[in-house]
């Protein structure tokens, strides 16, 4: 019996809005990671204060594209510019759909001639493994997929570690793991450092917005590798960040993880739809929120709303490049961080020692409750914006949300979001039967954090400020 495909459930659901608010797939998992260290406060507190190590080594997609057709496949695919990539640097890479919206984003590392990586999520790692098999490219692919939410005790094998050590007490603590002055590492180029005797790649990197390296090798070298940083660290209040607090860094230094990806309609997606199995990402993966639209389109995003229209270069042709110059000079939405009203918020919470309805529960640090999250921006009566990824900043002290407003909606303006789903709520596992609430909230600059804005390198973090 031949396994049934993406597009095959589609048909089958009427609607993809249908189909993924009602998934049974559960809560998004960060893996085989502990929950926490210590206190997921005290760890996030650490990437402001002193310092953190964060495991990766779990959570993203390895997917290894090795050919003389590694880089013309890849420039195809990327919004980006490919006219000057060497071996040993690293680029953000965002493709786009046929029509000039994003399916996921993640980083290319150009490891040898004719040798990358791609990191991060499942719908990029995906949408170049489709290509390179079916676009009579000469590439060979090797996908190392993210681990299992639930082992169910059986061992877990990548094919490498993978640490970040960032905080303003990094450098302390990579100089003494290096046992000698680092070397000069440019913002996004690669080298090598020493770590207990191995020889360490080393990616010059800022989840937080301070400095600090991401190191790799190979997996079987992780433990060794793992107990001498957190030696290393001891001096310098180092942490080990767990499940619960890692993903909350993308609140405070202006990074939306999980847009929906942009390949549930378009004639010319039918062909990649085919492909994807039923298993996969963009076929169980949930929608949630506020925002109720019955066209899937409604929320797909461009390059432009997510901040990474400064990548944008037609010196190549690539998919979505003629619908992306049709774009260019046009009102864009823009990327903003939404304070939540700390009234509001406590009001959530009280409703649950209270009789009768409640308002959708409210998880810290991480709030978010599916794969996709898009709740209703409001001001005036009218939509004017999404909030998409929501959670606490104990750095902070806020609840703050990622999302997009429209260009006209100024820093500084009071909006509301509406928090919790139509009806009572979805058929998801996550969602318990619930009333809507509105939230205030300010519309503020991304990255929110002052620390990010004035220190990490110009780009697609600070394009949006």
């Amino acid at each position: 019996m031949t396994e049934k495909s993406l597009e095959d459930l589609l048909q089958a659901a009427g609607n993809p809005v249908t189909m993924l608010r009602n998934s049974q797939i559960g809560a998004y998992v960060y893996p085989v990671v502990p929950s926490e260290y210590s206190n997921w406060r005290d760890e996030q507190l650490a990437w402001r204060e002193s310092a953190v190590l964060f495991d990766q080594s779990h959570h993203m997609v390895n997917l290894y594209v090795e050919g003389t057709d590694a880089l013309k496949m890849l420039s195809y695919l990327g919004t980006n510019s490919f006219a000057k990539f060497p071996v040993n640097r690293a680029k953000q890479f965002s493709p786009c759909s046929y029509d000039g919206y994003v399916i996921g984003d993640g980083i290319l590392f150009h490891l040898e001639e004719n040798k990358l990586v791609f990191v991060g999520r499942a719908p990029v790692g995906n949408w170049l493994q489709f290509h390179a098999e079916t676009g009579g490219y000469d590439v060979k692919v090797e996908k190392d997929d993210r681990s299992p939410s639930n082992p169910r005790g059986k061992a877990v094998v990548r094919s490498c570690y993978r640490y970040q050590i960032q905080g303003p007490n990094a450098p302390q603590i990579l100089e003494r793991l290096n046992g000698a002055p680092l070397p000069e590492i440019k913002f996004f180029n690669m080298g090598a450092i020493n770590i207990a005797g191995q020889k360490v790649c080393a990616l010059r990197h800022g989840m937080a917005g301070a400095p600090g390296l991401e190191v790799w090798g190979p997996y079987e070298e992780r433990e060794e590798i793992r107990a001498a940083i957190v030696a290393a660290g001891k001096d310098f209040g180092l942490r080990e960040v767990g499940a619960r607090a890692y993903s909350t860094n993308a609140l405070e230094s202006g990074w939306i993880p999980s847009p929906l990806p942009a390949v549930y309609t378009g004639e010319k997606m039918k062909a990649y739809r085919q492909w994807l199995p039923s298993t996969s990402y963009e076929a169980t993966g949930s929608l949630a929120g506020s925002f109720d639209s019955n066209n899937i389109e409604d929320y797909y995003m461009s390059p432009h709303d997510l901040g990474y229209g400064p990548f944008i270069k037609f010196d190549h042709d690539f998919i979505g490049r003629e619908a992306l110059e049709k774009m260019q000079g046009k009102a864009h939405r823009k990327k903003v961080t939404f304070a939540w009203n700390a009234q509001d918020v406590v009001k959530v919470f009280t409703s649950m020692f209270e009789a009768g309805n409640i308002y959708k529960y409210i998880d810290l640090p991480q709030s978010n409750y599916a794969s996709a999250s898009y709740d209703q921006i409001i001001d005036g009566g009218k939509t004017v914006g999404l909030s998409m990824f929501t959670g606490y900043s104990y750095n902070e002290r806020s609840m703050l949300s990622l999302g997009v407003v429209d260009s006209d909606v100024e820093i500084g303006t009071e909006v509301k979001l509406l928090w919790g789903e139509a009806g009572g709520g979805s058929q998801k596992p996550t969602v318990e039967r619930h009333k809507q609430i509105e939230i205030r909230a300010i519309v503020s600059p991304a990255p929110y954090s002052k620390v990010v804005r004035e220190s990490y390198a110009k780009g697609w973090r600070s394009a949006q400020v």
